[in-house]
């Protein structure tokens, strides 16, 4: 399949609640090569297939050597809760300090509607949460406290990439320290 370009902050797909996932077809399968492609590319842990502008409730993750993709995600979520920085290919070269749950179990689907259960913590944990949300059309940012959201409003009004005509952009974002493109 191919690398594709990854939508930016603005676009209204972005912020839309995607379809479930009905047919698990040789479309589907070319959407999850597209969005491992895409994501190993960016490079990031995780892409949702509305940052393709699909949407659809599927993405791709890769954390800690693992691979993967999950179709219709449902989460359970520990109580326990994490802090860390987090970034978003959506959202370029940011990265703000978010609380996510410890823990996750997702269970779904494969591309061929096997089920699957996916369990994990910390970084695997913070990713399907985060891709997860992206199909709910739920940004990180949506979730910082009030001070930290203000400035990441104002980082994304003075990023470079704000308010292009084509809110698209092949990405290749380089952060730093504990922060990560979802």
């Amino acid at each position: 399949m191919s690398v594709m370009d990854i939508r930016l902050f603005g676009d209204p797909v972005l912020r839309t609640p995607a379809a479930p996932v009905t047919d698990f077809d040789a479309e589907l399968r070319g959407l999850v090569q597209d969005l491992t492609d895409t994501m190993i590319d960016a490079p990031g842990a995780g892409l949702a297939a509305p940052q393709l502008g699909v949407s659809l409730r599927v993405f791709t993750y890769y954390v800690d050597g693992v691979l993967g993709h999950l179709v219709n995600p449902c989460l359970d979520l520990s109580p326990e809760t994490q802090d860390g920085d987090e970034g978003c290919l959506s959202l370029p070269g940011l990265a703000f300090p978010t609380r996510r749950a410890l823990r996750v179990v997702a269970t779904g689907q494969d591309m061929h509607g096997e089920p699957v259960r996916l369990e994990g913590s910390e970084l695997l944990a913070r990713c399907v949460q985060h891709e997860t949300d992206h199909l709910d059309g739920v940004l990180f940012i949506d979730r910082l406290d009030p001070e930290q959201r203000r400035l990441a409003m104002r980082a994304i009004r003075e990023a470079q990439w704000s308010g292009s005509p084509a809110p698209t952009v092949k990405a290749s974002p380089h952060l730093s320290g504990s922060a990560f493109g979802l």
